[in-house]
């Protein structure tokens, strides 16, 4: 099967996900990693760090910054790494309105071509209320991406709370056609010092 590029337009289901931006970039250090299957989930202000050999950086490298959440999973060597954070500016808390943004980079490190084909989001807030969002691609994009490369966007999401939970899956498929879900690791989406 032949992976290409479907021009549809995809928005993120929560309406004006403002500055969503999307790049593919190169890092060989991917191409030596072996497949596996794990989750690491940090649940307080980490970001993984990009050390000067070009951006590559592996599961464990983070530091701790602001008021940032992170989370990470490998499905059949996709790599899902999100941080998210809290956007003031954007936020009007009198009238219960929070929002969040969260960039994700998406990478490759098996040896065969993948494309993203659709997300599906869980989000849950403060309350335990519960929200799914399905669509294709992210940012208007379907990327598809070569052993090594890897894909990197922004966007947000408005909760009624100043806490909430978000996680997901990206349906992927290969160049042979086999379709399969890269998980996205359960974040956190907080206010800074809001006590849960």
């Amino acid at each position: 099967m032949r992976i290409g590029v479907n021009a549809t337009q995809a928005t993120t289901g929560w309406g004006g996900y403002l500055g969503n931006r999307g790049s593919v970039s190169d890092c060989p250090q991917r191409r030596k990693r072996e497949p596996r299957l794990f989750v690491i989930t940090w649940t307080f202000a980490h970001l993984r760090q990009r050390p000067s050999d070009g951006g590559c950086s592996g599961p464990h490298e983070s530091f701790i910054i602001g008021s940032m959440f992170t989370s990470e999973a490998v499905t059949r060597s996709v790599r899902v790494h999100v941080y998210s954070q809290y956007d003031s500016d954007r936020s009007e808390p009198a009238r219960d309105q929070w929002f969040f943004l969260y960039t994700i980079t998406i990478s490759n490190e098996g040896t065969d071509t993948v494309q993203l084909l659709t997300r599906h989001w869980v989000i849950t807030d403060g309350n335990g209320k519960i929200e799914e969002v399905r669509g294709p691609g992210v940012v208007g994009k379907q990327p598809i991406l070569k052993p090594g490369e890897s894909f990197e966007y922004t966007s947000g999401c408005p909760l009624a709370t100043p806490f909430g939970v978000m996680e997901g899956a990206y349906q992927m498929v290969a160049e042979s056609g086999d379709k399969f879900e890269a998980k996205i690791a359960p974040f956190t989406l907080s206010e800074p010092y809001t006590v849960h």
